[in-house]
């Protein structure tokens, strides 16, 4: 049994993504009849419209698959606007153990739609979650997918912003 992750969102970003999932929703009708239209041309083994059809439905149903899930899981809130510690929606700067250079990035999820050339860490990965909530010149650790350990320490946290 999996562990529910929890997306934080703000109001702007939910509020796109439902209107994104409701523009979808309201346009299978129409992948439908693209799907009829071209299964009545007959061969479907050789039907390139029937199969460019039978595609795009694919990949729409699954992208409402993926709002769906993300929009239940959603924790909307405002972005954070004190800086010190570790949230969803603030701009990261971390040194790795061993290193002298820092690396800087925005820990949220692609999904909230941050334009820039930030890098956009997830809360949920291995870093993401060893620094929610750490406190600027705390040292943490997470898991490196090839199974050893990773120090970081948290350097500077800011809030986001555009």
């Amino acid at each position: 049994m999996s562990e529910t992750q929890v997306t934080w969102l703000t109001q702007d970003s939910f509020d796109r993504l439902k209107h994104e999932l409701d523009e979808l929703i309201a346009s299978r009708p129409v992948i439908s009849e693209k799907i009829n239209a071209a299964r009545e041309e007959g061969d479907l083994k050789e039907n390139g419209g029937y199969h460019a059809a039978r595609e795009e439905q694919g990949q729409l149903e699954a992208r409402i698959r993926q709002l769906q899930e993300l929009l239940r899981v959603a924790k909307v809130g405002e972005a954070p606007t004190e800086s010190g510690i570790a949230q969803p929606g603030m701009v990261l700067t971390v040194r790795y153990d061993g290193d002298d250079e820092t690396e800087t990035f925005l820990l949220a999820t692609r999904e909230e739609g941050f334009q820039g050339d930030l890098e956009v860490y997830s809360p949920n990965s291995p870093l993401g979650e060893a620094l929610l909530d750490a406190k600027e010149g705390e040292d943490r650790e997470y898991e490196l997918p090839s199974g050893g350990r990773m120090k970081v320490t948290l350097v500077k946290a800011v809030p986001y912003s555009a």
